[in-house]
């Protein structure tokens, strides 16, 4: 079967599947409507379900609307599948510059790489402003290959978060493998780190491409241990799906997966030992596990994820071992050893070997970025956390032309309508053409208009001219001020925590259910509602304003409490539930720095959070005190239950 054939089915596959969704219920049409606004929501709606006969409806009665632009986008994105090109290269040129051209732009290119038109591809996707779509690069680098170009190496820079792949990479791994450019090699090493995130549809795809069988694929995941009661039979498929099923055997018992490598080591190669380790290493480093630095050291010349090589860094700091920090750092691929987290844990590292003139060097070079790896890299400089010199109050004559720009006015049209996709996308196509005064300006409109995460938003953006009045806001400051004070809460925390948690969206509401500015979850309002003795609270009320503040701040005192004061504990058991932090802080050997600890908390998102409140914090409480402050005194010192935090008990490094 030829490799053009094979596209051509994928495609076809692909195409089939999209239009397959059920049309919206054809009595839409019927219903009455307020005003335009709830019509051009209509419009929206048949438009996600690919009602055109709907959608032209609503869009014929929307002719004087005052966003023609976006009328004609549903329009047409309600049969886009069947649109011609003429048809969609009419909307670009009609609406050339615009925020939804380029939108319509990036639908129209997705449609061409599952389509294989290379050639309009081609023409298209150098003129895609945002270029923010993954599976569009997959596709361009098809394109090149079509045109015989060696793209392997482009390719595998594309494929390092399994999760997040899509038609157009899988399709690239396909034409790449066919072709020749991605060896049997390099399959499983995206099999082996789409077993490592658990992207199991990705891997019965992958598999497919290794003639493996759909129950193989299925048992990997599911009952690992009995695919090798035996070990691995003496075929390179057998070896390279037993190093695989190492990770998953690892994420339920290391232990086991060790015993199970070492018992069946000699049947495999090198290569195949090392990256059995790594797959055990990475899983027993998720657990905090100290065997995991034995682990890594046998893992040397192992392929390794992004997160892997993390990993690996992030052991070697859990467990004090500055010098397999510094190689771990040292062997991590470009990207990542620039990133400001490396950067100041290379820093201290070399700062352990006595090599303080270096160590200050690569402080230097981030303490100037304000985040949580800048303040700490200042701190280790000699200097505290304050607050930049304020730059000059945005005027009336800068803030004018903000309140008549089109864009910015079609953005918060889309707020007022509570679409903030569509307004995130006007507003932020905007700030494109934006030079920092006018960044501060825009920001300053968005506070005029109570749009206080776009106020943050915006001007955090801004370098040299830093407004902190509009990048750590204050609002129900009274409120705030008078609650905290009741229970003796530090306020810079509460607020750290709220500019993190919704931005000061009033009316936020996560995926998982959790209300208001502190994100609160249902079942914990009504637990703490009841813990305060509030008889008639009902489920409602956690919307109020005062009330959000109240039981959000009730509950960060019961798990600060809790966890014994500690603001980095009880940060991430706001975000993970107080369980996790106290099962993390088991996991410890000794007291450590309240850094190491963040560091190594095995949650991405917890890990974040926990760094974006407490450099949150320290901000605010350079503010409301006027003076000069300490994130690593924040952060304090976390050590095992039950055990002292007293100076003979910390390492040389928490006690410098």
């Amino acid at each position: 079967m030829s490799v053009k054939y094979q596209l051509a089915q994928i495609s076809l596959v692909i195409l089939a599947g999209l239009s397959a969704f059920p049309a919206a219920c054809s009595a839409s049409n019927k219903r009455s409507f307020i005003n335009d606004d709830d019509r051009f929501m209509a419009l929206r709606d048949a438009a996600y379900h690919d009602d055109a006969t709907n959608a032209d409806i609503h869009a014929s009665a929307l002719e004087g609307y005052e966003i023609p632009s976006y009328v004609d986008y549903y329009r047409i994105r309600a049969h886009l599948l069947k649109a011609s090109n003429a048809e969609i290269a009419a909307f670009i040129t009609k609406y050339d510059g615009s925020a939804i051209a380029d939108r319509m732009r990036n639908d129209w290119l997705s449609l061409l790489g599952k389509r294989g038109n290379w050639e309009l591809f081609d023409q298209q996707y150098p003129l895609f402003v945002v270029a923010d779509d993954n599976q569009l690069r997959c596709y361009a680098v098809i394109s090149k290959a079509v045109k015989g170009q060696k793209v392997s190496t482009e390719a595998k820079n594309l494929l390092n978060a399994p999760r997040d792949y899509g038609d157009g990479c899988y399709t690239m791994v396909t034409y790449l493998k066919d072709t020749g450019q991605f060896t049997q090699a390099d399959i499983w090493t995206q099999m082996r780190m789409a077993v490592e995130n658990g992207a199991q549809p990705l891997a019965q795809r992958l598999g497919k491409l290794l003639d493996l069988p759909e129950k193989k694929i299925s048992t990997l995941f599911d009952k690992p241990e009995k695919l090798f009661k035996k070990g691995p039979d003496n075929n390179p498929s057998s070896r390279e799906l037993f190093v695989a099923a190492l990770g998953r055997i690892a994420k339920s018992d290391p232990t086991e997966a060790a015993a199970l490598l070492s018992l069946y080591s000699n049947r495999l190669n090198d290569e195949q030992r090392s990256n059995g380790w790594a797959q055990i290493a990475l899983q027993s480093a998720f657990k905090l596990e100290p065997e995991a630095l034995a682990y890594w050291v046998r893992a040397d010349g192992a392929t390794l994820s992004t997160d892997a090589y993390q990993w690996r860094a992030r052991t070697a700091l859990h467990e004090g071992d500055w010098k397999l920090l510094k190689n771990a750092i040292n062997a991590m691929p470009a990207n990542l050893k620039n990133d400001p987290t490396w950067i100041y844990w290379m820093g201290r590292a070399l700062k352990a070997e006595g090599k303080a003139d270096e160590a200050r060097k690569l402080f230097a070079g981030i303490a100037d970025q304000i985040h949580f790896y800048g303040q700490l890299a200042l701190e280790e400089n000699g200097q505290k956390i304050g607050v930049p010199i304020a730059t000059r109050p945005i005027t009336p004559d800068e803030l004018a032309p903000m309140e008549k720009n089109p864009n910015l006015q079609r953005a918060l049209k889309f707020y007022s309508m509570n679409l903030r996709t569509e307004g995130n996308r006007e507003w932020n196509w905007e700030l494109r053409k934006f030079n920092e005064r006018q960044h501060l300006a825009a920001a300053e409109l968005a506070r005029k208009n109570n749009l206080l995460d776009r106020m943050v938003n915006t001007s955090d953006r801004t370098k040299n001219e830093v407004d902190f009045s509009q990048r750590f806001p204050t609002p129900f400051n009274e409120s705030m001020y008078k609650t905290t004070q009741a229970l003796g809460l530090d306020m810079a925390w509460v607020y750290g925590l709220i500019r993190q948690e919704s931005r000061f969206i009033m009316t936020a509401k996560s995926q998982v259910g959790a209300s208001g500015l502190m994100q609160i979850m249902p079942a914990t309002a009504r637990y703490v509602a009841k813990k305060m003795g509030l008889d008639n609270y009902v489920a409602t009320q956690v919307n109020d304003i005062d009330t959000n503040i109240v039981l959000g701040t009730n509950y960060l005192n019961m798990v600060l409490t809790d966890l014994g004061g500690s603001q980095a504990l009880a940060s991430a058991a706001y975000n993970a539930g107080p369980g996790r932090p106290r099962a993390w802080r088991a996991k410890l050997s000794r007291p450590v720095e309240g850094a190491i600890f963040t560091e190594t908390i095995p949650f991405n998102e917890t890990r974040g959070y926990v760094k974006n409140v407490l450099s949150n914090a320290t901000y605010y409480a350079a503010l409301f005190e006027k003076k000069p402050q300490s994130l690593k005194a924040r952060l304090g010192i976390v050590v095992p239950k039950g055990m002292s935090a007293s100076d003979a008990d910390l390492p040389d490094e928490i006690k410098q």
